[in-house]
């Protein structure tokens, strides 16, 4: 009789102790899903709003359906966007993707550059 209660002790103890590892093993996903979901969105939506706060006319822009433009004007709600001499669209300047700065068009265009240097040579030794 006298180890029932015993076993009862040592049942409610380990109970306690699985509670515990319980809300330590939630605590430690709530963690975790904050560094790898919420924070980067948080970090993202403020980069967003800080280029769409930041564009001025003559900035090269894409917007997110993939037309390149420069702006003509910028109103409150929407940007006009040239894209030919003598084509203006009008978006909303949530529509507009990135900026374009020089740096990242010359980067790309070296690439391009690189890339077209490389394929005559890789032709010209297969053809031998």
């Amino acid at each position: 009789m006298s180890f029932f209660p015993f076993l009862q002790a040592a049942s409610s103890s380990s109970t306690t102790g699985g509670l515990l590892h319980m809300v330590i093993t939630f605590g430690l996903i709530f963690v975790v899903m904050y560094f790898l979901l919420f924070r980067p969105q948080s970090k993202e939506q403020k980069r967003r709003e800080k280029l769409l706060a930041s564009m001025k006319k003559g900035d090269k822009v894409i917007t997110g359906s993939g037309i390149h433009g420069v702006i003509s004007s910028v109103k409150e709600q929407t940007v006009i966007v040239k894209v030919d001499e003598n084509t203006k669209i009008e978006f909303s300047r949530s529509a507009i993707a990135t900026i374009v700065t020089d740096g990242a068009a010359d980067g790309k265009e070296k690439k391009n550059e690189k890339a077209e240097a490389a394929a005559p040579s890789e032709t010209a030794s297969a053809a031998t």
